[in-house]
């Protein structure tokens, strides 16, 4: 388990991702490419204060059991491209996981258990999640007060008598999130600049 660990609700990404290609494609009158992954996670590291050393993080995608691949990445394949794969830059090494969700647990409860076991492991110092933090899930209920609730007041680990020190943890959302223990940082920045937008072209 890495030091840093960015937590990524896979169809939420790609479904963000699908309305800024067509909103950008209406607005800019050119084709817009799929976002280059690994781009797109130097960036969100970049958001959550990082900076080039030799950092090593952890990319876990979280999809769907019948989902094979982000529609809108490159590389994409769950299976083949980000399970078990690595690449290294300026910012350090990332490591790519992916885990698909067993039907019998819904996509908010799943990303919740795994946010909150990721506070309870000592190894981990750093949480970013990429999740629907502004939307209802499938429950029909927001997936932010439970995330905010773990934020705020940390689970403490079974027979200790206090919560682990206390992480430091990046929200990423489309728009500003206020709460206590974590800071926010909107997503859109780092999808824009992954799918080759640059900002001279709304000029």
């Amino acid at each position: 388990m890495s030091p840093n660990i960015i937590l990524i609700d896979a169809e939420h990404l790609d479904a963000m991702t699908f309305e800024m290609i067509v909103n950008f494609e209406r607005m800019l009158g050119r084709r817009i490419p799929t976002a280059d992954l690994p781009n797109w996670l130097d960036y969100i590291v970049l958001d959550s204060g990082f900076r080039p050393s030799e950092n090593t993080f952890q990319a876990v995608f979280i999809h769907r059991k019948e989902s094979a691949a982000l529609q809108h990445f490159s590389p994409s394949r769950f299976a083949e491209d980000l399970h078990e794969k690595a690449f290294k830059d300026n910012l350090g090494e990332f490591q790519l996981t992916s885990f698909p969700i067993e039907p019998i647990v819904s996509r908010e409860d799943f990303l919740v258990e795994t946010f909150e076991a990721l506070l309870l492991d000592p190894k981990v110092e750093h949480v970013m999640l990429v999740a629907d933090l502004e939307g209802e899930g499938e429950s029909g209920q927001s997936l932010l007060p439970r995330i905010k609730q773990l934020c705020a007041t940390p689970p403490i680990p079974e027979g200790a008598d206090a919560p682990l020190p206390r992480k430091d943890i990046t929200l990423f959302a489309m728009q500003p999130i206020s709460g206590r223990g974590f800071q926010s940082e909107i997503v859109g920045y780092s999808l824009t600049a992954a799918l080759g937008v640059r900002s001279g072209e709304f000029a």
